[in-house]
């Protein structure tokens, strides 16, 4: 999964990426400063991995992991040339997800490039950014099919156009592509165009040290940004970007007495994750033993085969079972062989829907 994280200058947004990934990106207090985007890798916590790999004994432990991009900061009129211009477009597209920075504190020291904090425009600022680039592609993909939409004899042109026409109205509204309806028809001819507004969003609203711990809805700058997310069905994550920074810095143990202090049960880095595979409808399902214990992320969903195929190309193209047990009934059992004497072990064929926490053994034959 990669995550790619954005917001106009000087919002938290490189403080924040710096704190959950330790990439070191520079955080200044001056636009651009991310020139290029910064790549951070994360572990997905996850203690179901600890646990089964302290039952095997397992040499080796693989999480799932999320990758951050930090990219560079927007402005107004990015989309044209302003800033950075279209660099940062490609590396958005390349990601699954956005997670947009958004300012929710007030800080005389840190200049804001409107000179105002106000979520709400800084949304907008590169929301609309973000929509003039996708106009910009719907175009380019009209002027390439128009001949053969007008022509008459390619029904499936046809069809595209006239689903581009309308898509190009609803941008022109200043919504973004996500919010778009299409017929299953017209959906393939969406998806192939790779719009930047139609990826998923998740709001980070960075507040300031002194609201951390304070009821989210008593915060008016949040309260802004979670009005904006439920009308286009977007998540938000209230988050203090200096916080995380402090809390990157200190041991599992200190780190987790500060949460307690502090009245929160996890991390953001946690609750961004947990929050980015609900989004996108991932879950993980786990294999164990003694050389490794590891978890492997897939959509929700899935089928045993394709499961497997995530593992290696040959476990889906020669699949024949899945041996599946519970994480937790594993556990208890003390491992497969007495999983399998208790009859907690299912032998499950091409049709079953790999479930989150399943530990499962393929079997197969190439």
């Amino acid at each position: 999964m990669k995550l790619g994280v954005v917001g106009l200058p000087n919002v938290g947004k490189s403080t924040l990426f710096n704190a959950i990934t330790h990439a070191g990106a520079e955080a200044a207090n001056y636009p651009f400063c991310t020139i290029e985007p910064n790549v951070g890798v994360v572990a997905v916590p996850d203690e179901r991995l600890d646990k089964l790999a302290a039952l095997y004994d397992s040499k080796k432990v693989t999480p799932a992991i999320v990758e951050f991009v930090d990219i560079a900061g927007l402005v107004k009129g990015a989309s044209h040339g302003e800033g950075l211009g279209n660099k940062f477009l490609s590396h958005i597209r390349e990601c699954d997800a956005i997670v947009h920075v958004v300012r929710c504190f007030e800080n005389a020291n840190i200049t804001h490039v409107s000179n105002k904090i106000d979520p709400a425009d800084d949304i907008n600022t590169i929301t609309l950014e973000l929509i003039l680039a996708d106009i910009e592609a719907v175009n380019k993909r009209q002027d390439r099919i128009r001949n053969s939409a007008r022509g008459g004899s390619n029904k499936e042109a046809a069809v595209e156009f006239a689903m581009l026409e309308r898509l190009e109205k609803f941008l022109g509204e200043e919504k973004p592509a996500r919010l778009f309806e299409c017929s299953d028809e017209e959906k393939p001819f969406l998806d192939n165009l790779f719009l930047l507004t139609a990826k998923p969003v998740i709001y980070a609203a960075n507040i300031s040290e002194f609201d951390m711990g304070k009821p989210e809805d008593e915060i008016p700058l949040v309260v802004k940004v979670k009005e904006i997310a439920a009308k286009e069905h977007s998540e938000v994550l209230v988050i203090c970007a200096k916080t995380e920074e402090e809390l990157a810095q200190m041991e599992p143990e200190e780190s987790a007495m500060f949460l307690e202090e502090l009245g929160l049960k996890e991390s953001g880095l946690n609750a961004l994750i947990r929050k980015s595979y609900s989004l996108l409808g991932l879950i993980s399902f786990l294999t164990a033993g003694e050389k490794e214990t590891r978890a492997w992320t897939i959509k929700n969903g899935t089928k045993a085969p394709q499961a497997a195929g995530v593992i290696h190309s040959d476990f889906e193209r020669g699949f024949i079972r899945a041996e599946v047990v519970d994480w937790e009934t594993l556990l208890e059992c003390g491992g497969l062989v007495g999983a399998r004497e208790k009859g907690k072990v299912r032998s499950e064929g091409k049709d079953y829907v790999v479930k989150d926490g399943d530990v499962i053994l393929f079997r197969f034959n190439v």
